[in-house]
């Protein structure tokens, strides 16, 4: 469907679908491009110019595009950053967001510094899944890769929101070669003590970070923690998102592969990206984005908006530029992207 076309159809008959037949209805948004740490992986070596307050969009303006989106066929959001709790106001964002007729699920990806005092509003935004990052267990290594002497109150939030019974909490690991891979077994094992979901994640190469070890990918992984056990595949539901489960036997957690390197998901991908700067990305591994901030303060009306949004939709790449033959180097950095 083109964009012009798009205007003269009511919004809620409009559904989320590229050239390619995928179905879309997942949508992240970054709230900030802030964040109180520095990872590795994530923050480049260079020092990059953050927004500026005009730069980035309101939570007002959010919302508007928030209500477009789910009425055009998002049932799924997901609230990120950089950090999203630091970012005043951001609880009662997520009330809103969480009210939104046609919103079935939202969660939000934290590392968990600021969860511990923000998580009552959290809980009562109806949130009750977690993702939080969390690439080691060992105290002295987590400066090293975070830059911020934080891993006792990052691992007291993930206890609170285990006792508070949020669930799932998903740990979000970035598998990185002679930093953490020692460490593997010791998050797969965590998986018999808790319900805790392991997601172990294939680094992705973006911009120009400061890490420069070689690439771990999840067949190898998978192999260092099959020695604890068998792995038996768990059945997928309605909310899995790309992560390939698994479960060891009489264990209470869940152990999951995110492979966008050695097996990328471009063909079922059905996410799109919302950055603070009011970009829409439907590639996170992309430089493609679609301008909706200026249009929005030019005063377009939520039909045109949905227009340029559908417009965007229908060109979404069939794989990012790391999964093709002719792979290509991605400008953009983790940190602002909002993955």
């Amino acid at each position: 469907m083109t964009a012009s076309g798009a205007n003269t159809v009511k919004l809620p008959e409009i559904k989320l679908v590229d050239k390619y037949k995928r179905r879309l209805d997942y949508l992240r948004i970054s709230v900030t491009d802030r964040c109180n740490m520095q990872c590795i992986y994530c923050m480049p070596n260079e020092r990059i110019q953050k927004l500026l307050c005009s730069e980035i969009l309101s939570y007002e303006e959010m919302l508007k595009i928030a209500k477009i989106f789910v009425k055009l066929g998002i049932s799924k959001i997901r609230v990120t950053g950089g950090e999203p709790l630091v970012r005043k106001g951001v609880c009662d964002f997520l009330m809103k967001i969480g009210c939104l007729d046609g919103v079935s699920d939202l969660s939000i990806t934290t590392n968990g510094i600021l969860l511990k005092e923000k998580i009552e509003k959290i809980k009562a935004a109806g949130i009750k899944r977690l993702n939080i990052s969390m690439d080691t267990l060992k105290k002295y290594k987590f400066k090293s890769i975070t830059g911020i002497d934080a891993f006792d109150g990052v691992w007291e939030s993930i206890m609170t929101a285990h006792a508070m019974g949020f669930y799932p909490i998903k740990l979000n690991v970035v598998v990185l070669s002679g930093i953490n891979d020692d460490e593997l077994v010791d998050f797969a094992k965590l998986t018999f003590t808790y319900p805790f979901h392991i997601r172990f994640i294939e680094y992705m190469p973006i911009g120009t970070s400061q890490l420069t070890s070689r690439q771990l990918f999840a067949p190898e992984i998978k192999s260092i923690i099959s020695s604890i056990g068998r792995l038996n595949p768990v059945e997928r539901n309605q909310f899995d998102g790309p992560a390939q489960r698994f479960k060891f036997e009489n264990a209470k957690g869940e152990i999951g592969f995110i492979r966008p390197i050695s097996e990328h998901f471009c063909d079922s991908c059905n996410r799109l990206r919302l950055t603070a700067s009011g970009k829409l990305k439907t590639c996170l591994l992309s430089d493609v984005e679609t301008d909706l901030k200026t249009p929005l303060r030019n005063g377009c009306s939520d039909n045109e908006l949905a227009g340029i949004i559908l417009g965007a939709i229908y060109d979404k790449p069939f794989e990012h530029p790391l999964a093709s033959k002719f792979a290509s180097v991605i400008s953009g950095h983790m940190s602002n992207i909002g993955g």
